[in-house]
């Protein structure tokens, strides 16, 4: 094993494997991305596939609109189909404040480029006919919006960064991070010590332990949030939105020939935990009924847990320690992750080589909370 590395990329979810291919094609050398599983074992496998820019942060609206850019032009830029489905996402609100937000962050969106629209229920019930509109008071929509596949947006980066030189670990944790004085000079792995002087935590969920490592203070809890797959649903629409009752925080979008499902549960706690239970089906049928009753009788064929990497604000944590030289960070993006990766593997690219990113990420800095400026992104799922 070659144990020296310019810069190491911890973490083998979207996140890492966008951030290794950039920094890789952008011509870094000896790029090293390690991962303690196999790539896309965490987080990204579990993840619901939604890709958006309707979002109420302005930097989150401009990352979810990058990246789909990004994700539109992946075959041929990448080389692997993703199961791209630009079917839209579809927000369904139910009360005045819910209408009264979308409205400002649509006008937000469109300023920003982004085709989003308030619509009334009876083109939303046209849009997504699985729905009911008793107590519907407006959607919003945008056609650009959609879900793909990411296991093989995961592995196209990894075979793409491979292409340009990157090298990939896997089945290696890191067990700490050494320092002389504020500078890191070492990696220490399961296979051995790394040399390097430049770390980039992309380890979701388990981000703050790595932070640890560096001295660093990443505020990123582990939160399970689970996913039921239905069995084929008769007639299905092929263009059926990602659907999402705003108020219960229901979504479903098609899968294969039947509908992937989930729902925030309020009564789960920060932890690792990712196995399946049933204590969230009683809650799930709840807001089926009022909503999208028919989905009722459907049987369910499958599922499965995963973990959010939620931060106190539920936005992400992109930046570069100022207390170590140099450790950067890109996690905490709290459900919104796997759709921002392209995006932030070129910010976080940008930020090592010192160049200007398209966009400025110094709000979402990890300082923030101790700076007591938190910035919360309201259209979450």
């Amino acid at each position: 094993m070659n144990t020296h590395a310019s810069v190491v990329v911890i973490g083998g979810g979207v996140m890492g494997t966008s951030i290794a291919y950039h920094l890789a094609a952008a011509g870094v050398r000896d790029v090293l991305l390690l991962e303690r599983d196999e790539l896309g074992a965490g987080s990204t496998s579990k993840a619901a596939g939604g890709v958006r820019a309707q979002f109420s942060d302005e930097l989150n609206i401009q990352l979810g609109a990058r990246s789909l850019e990004a994700f539109g032009r992946f075959g041929e830029e990448i080389g692997h189909d993703i199961g791209l489905h630009r079917v839209g996402y579809l927000f369904l609100l139910s009360t005045p404040q819910e209408v009264a937000h979308f409205e400002t962050s649509v006008r937000r969106q469109n300023a920003l480029g982004v085709p989003s629209r308030l619509i009334d229920p009876a083109e939303a019930q046209r849009l997504s006919p699985l729905i009911r509109t008793d107590g519907l008071l407006a959607a919003a929509y945008s056609p650009d919006d959609g879900h793909c596949t990411p296991e093989a947006v995961v592995h196209g980066y990894a075979a793409a960064a491979r292409q340009c030189g990157a090298r990939i670990l896997r089945h290696t944790a890191v067990t700490g991070i050494e320092r002389q004085g504020d500078a890191i000079t070492a990696v220490r792995t399961t296979l051995g010590p790394i040399s390097t002087d430049t770390v980039i935590c992309a380890a979701g969920a388990w981000s703050r332990a790595v932070g640890a490592m560096a001295g660093v203070d990443l505020p990123v809890e582990p939160l399970r949030r689970q996913i039921a797959v239905t069995e084929p649903v008769p007639a299905l629409p092929p263009d059926l939105p990602m659907t999402i009752d705003f108020t219960s925080s229901l979504y479903f979008h098609r899968e294969g020939p039947g509908l992937l499902v989930g729902m925030s549960d309020p009564d789960e706690r920060p932890g690792f935990a990712t196995d399946t239970h049933d204590r969230w089906i009683p809650r799930l049928a709840a807001a089926l009924e009022h909503r999208a009753p028919t989905l009722l009788d459907l049987r369910r064929t499958g599922g499965w847990a995963g973990l959010y990497e939620v931060t106190p604000d539920h936005n992400a944590l992109i930046g570069e320690a100022s207390s170590v030289s140099r450790f950067l960070y890109a996690t905490g993006f709290s459900g919104h992750g796997f759709l921002q990766g392209p995006a932030v593997g070129e910010v976080v690219r940008d930020l090592y080589l010192g160049r200007v990113p398209f966009v400025d990420v110094t709000p979402l800095s990890a300082d923030r909370f101790a700076d007591d400026a938190p910035r919360p992104e309201v259209n979450r799922v």
